[in-house]
Parts: C-alpha cells; structure tokens; sequence
C-alpha cells in the first residue's frame, strides 16, 4: 500500500481512533492500490470513524510523513498482540485486549489510588518509576481513560487492567510537582520538566491534556553515558571521532522521535569531555544527562528555567567564552540562523533535528530561510557543515532494538551540491564517499539484515531502494 496509507493506519492505532479489524476491512474492500483519501471516507462510511476532525488532522500528518517513508512496521501486518494500544473502548473494559508486560515487570496497585494519601501516593510513584528503570523500559505511560503502559524496546505492554480515571490520573501524574509547577501545568495544559529522584535516578517527563484528561510520559534517562561505539556507530566511530575533532563547524544528529538522539548527544558531549580541554555549553529542554566536569568545563543550561529559549540561550552564549556549544533541538529559524553563524565564528555548534535523512535534513536546514537569504546561508552551510548522523532504531532478531545510521561528511562534492541547491544529488555522492565515512541507510539496513540483526520484514519497512529491497527474502 501507498506509505501515506500505511502512517495513517499506523497513526489512527496509535491514537485509538479505528480497530485494527476496521482498517484492514477497509484494506479488503478497497483494494492495496488505494490513495488516502479514499481510506479515509471509507473509514467514515463505514462508521469505523466517529471524530472526522482527528481524522483529517491523522491525514495531513500521514500525507507529510509518507513523503518520507513508510512506519518502521507494518501496522496491516502485525498480531494483536503486538499492536499499539488504544484508549479501551466501554466494552473492552471488562475483557481487557493487548498484551501484558510479562514477569518481573514493575508492579502498582493503580486501583488504590482514591484510598492513598498524597505522601503514600508520591513514594509509590517515585518507586513505580525506579522499578520501571531497573526493568529496562525506555517509557511510562499514564493517561486518562488508558490503563498504564510502559514502552521496552520500541514495543508496548500494560501495566495493569484498571483504567484510570480523570481524578486518579490528574492526582498521580501531579503528586511530584512542586506548586508552582502544578501551576504552570494546569494553567497551559502542557509542561515539560526533569525530575530527579537521586543523583542516578533522573526522569524526563512531559505533561499534558487531551480530551480525556490529564496524561503524562515518563522518559527513563540512563544512568551512565554509553559511549558511542556501544550505541552501534562501532563501524562508524573513526568518522564520526574525525567529526568531532573540528573546532568550528556544525555538525547535526537527526532522526524521529525515540531514535535516540538524545542519547546519542549526551555520548558525543561524553567523548569531548574526556578527550579536550574546552568551554562547553549545552541548551536543553529540559537537562536529562548531567555531565560533570572532566578533561572540559561543562555549563548546562535548561531552557525556561535558566533561559527564556533555545535562541536567547545561544545568543547569550557567545559571550560566555563558548568552545563547543551544544543545542538540544534546532526548532526555529532564529535558532538555527544563529547556531550557522556561531559555527562560522570559531565555534564547534552541535544539535539535533526531526528529520529521516541526510537530504531532508539539510532541506530542512535551509528553507527555513526566505528566497532572499537562500544564496547567503547555502554558502554559509556549505563552509561550516562538518558531517550530518541520521538514526534509527530498528526492532532486532533477538527482540531488542538495533541502531541503523545515515552519515554525511562534508567535502568539495557536498560543499558544492549545497552552495548550488542540488540536493538531490547528495545520494549519489554518499554513495561514492565511503571510503570517507559516509554511509547510506539502505545499505546499512540491508546490512544488517544480511548479519541477521533484523528480520526481512523490518528491512524491506526501512529500505526505499527496490533494487536492495527485491534481494530480501
């Protein structure tokens, strides 16, 4: 099927807004050849769908990340048991569907919550949390009308049957908070902070509302700093060691959502700190790795609590005496203008972004710019990019998750093709940039599918080139 149908069947699971029986109902009746659009009517004259406007917003990000590729699985292709979890509906409440975490996982008596007091409430939290670490979850889930669920190794599996209601989501998902935080959350309706329970127990957590009620994700932030050649990039290390040997430039770590980017920055931060003598800055939202001083002088800032953003944050950073600065996220044209110019000035500038390849990275880059600006800032970029790591993070045979990368490393060729705006030339120069660290995801993916890290049909999920697609069996 189309990769735009595939992110909509995908999304709509995700979201609880269709059954997996339904979307494949609508595959049978319309055949594999159907557009989106057409999905998603028949989805509505069926009756699957009730909420046309989730629908439509479901379909325009769908068209957007089909450009892209399709989902890392096959949502028409998995077991219930491994499908993503919806809200349960009425009915499903006494005959719970999806799988459970199995043994050993962290345990909660969720269908105490009402009887418990706030000081017995926030120790069970607190502990929930350091249990659901120590088992290895990437992910706590605890959302309004859903029963809870943690994430371990990309796949998803409940805590508990008991289905939490507004009352007991909004009291346990705010027992940690301070006042003014709970404040500020009940005020926007959405809050991000870190919370640290120890000097080794540290949480990302994000707050928010959705038209159940209040939910909250729970992001487990590692103990220790993997070094990067532990995280997979084992063939690539000499590359991207070389990258980070520069003391100017900007280099860029990019990928979805829960690709391990962030985990990726704190392990580059790691090596410079043990291998230079330097300034280095880093801004995030919020601080999730505490990196202590080493061979380097590391000053971490979090962004809405020791700066208004990420662009006042950078701009102050140039005159703090910066060698390396570091940027959680380049989101917006201000901050990604001023992350170019400080690579231009003598500084290492690293950050991350939310794209899937080398090429849709550095569109990205620059079409933030106006027509105006464009002929400044391709020179620009093409003078100061050092390298570009695209990653993903793939289901493996042994039922983990395997790291596949994209790498980019700027020399004449890429210089130019960026000065003259042809981007689409940048595939067939990687491809013959090997022998200087470069590497295409297909052929990593393949790669790892010929070592037998990943099953076919994860390969034949992550790879657009149909030549290598066609030798997956």
């Amino acid at each position: 099927m189309n990769n735009d149908v595939l992110w909509l069947a995908r999304l709509g699971l995700d979201q609880g807004l269709f059954t997996r029986p339904q979307i494949v109902n609508v595959r049978a009746t319309l055949g594999d050849d159907a557009d989106l659009m057409s999905v998603a009517q028949e989805l509505i004259d069926a009756g699957s769908v009730t909420d046309v406007e989730t629908l439509e917003k479901l379909a325009e990000l769908a068209l957007a990340k089909g450009e892209k590729g399709p989902p890392a699985s096959d949502p028409f292709a998995e077991s219930e048991t491994q499908a993503p979890f919806a809200a349960p509906t009425a009915a499903a409440k006494s005959t719970p569907a999806g799988p459970r975490a199995p043994g050993g996982a962290p345990k909660f008596a969720f269908d105490t919550i009402p009887a418990l007091d706030d000081a017995a409430l926030a120790a069970g939290l607190r502990q929930l949390l350091k249990d659901t670490a120590r088992y290895g979850a990437s992910d706590l889930h605890l959302s309004t009308n859903a029963r809870p669920f943690i994430r371990k190794n990309r796949a998803l599996s409940y805590l508990s049957d008991y289905i939490l209601p507004a009352d007991d989501a909004l009291r346990l998902n705010t027992i940690l908070l301070i006042e003014a935080q709970k404040k500020n959350y009940l005020e926007k309706k959405d809050l991000d902070y870190a919370l640290a329970l120890s000097g080794s127990d540290r949480y990302r957590v994000n707050l928010m509302f959705h038209k159940n009620g209040a939910a909250g994700a729970y992001r487990m932030v590692p103990e220790e700093v993997r070094p990067l050649a532990d995280l997979g990039f084992t063939k690539h290390f000499e590359t991207i060691k070389k990258m980070l040997s520069y003391h100017n430039g900007l280099i860029l770590v990019t990928g979805p959502v829960g690709s391990g980017k962030t985990t990726t920055l704190a392990s580059m931060v790691a090596y410079l700190n043990e291998t230079r003598t330097d300034h280095i800055i880093t801004v995030e939202d919020p601080i999730e790795v505490v990196q202590p001083a080493k061979g380097c002088n590391v000053t971490q800032r979090e962004a809405g609590t020791h700066t208004k953003s990420f662009f006042t944050a950078l701009k102050g950073a140039l005159r703090e005496d910066p060698d390396i600065i570091v940027i959680g996220e380049l989101r917006d044209l201000e901050t990604i203008e001023m992350a170019i110019s400080a690579s231009e000035t003598g500084h290492l500038v690293i950050g991350t972004m939310h794209t899937a390849d080398a090429s849709t990275t550095l569109n990205r880059l620059l079409d933030v710019f106006s027509p105006a600006q464009q002929a400044q800032i391709r020179a620009s970029v093409a003078e100061s990019l050092r390298g570009v790591v695209c990653q993903r993070l793939l289901p493996s045979t042994d039922g983990g998750v395997v790291l596949a990368c994209e790498i980019l490393v700027s020399n004449t060729a890429i210089q130019n093709l960026i000065r003259e705006g042809k981007s689409a030339g940048l595939r067939n120069t990687m491809e013959t940039g090997i022998k200087e660290g470069m590497c295409l995801m297909d052929n990593v993916v393949y790669g790892l599918w010929q070592e037998k890290k990943i099953p076919a049909d994860v390969a034949k999920l992550n790879i657009a080139n149909r030549v290598l697609k066609s030798k997956i069996s």
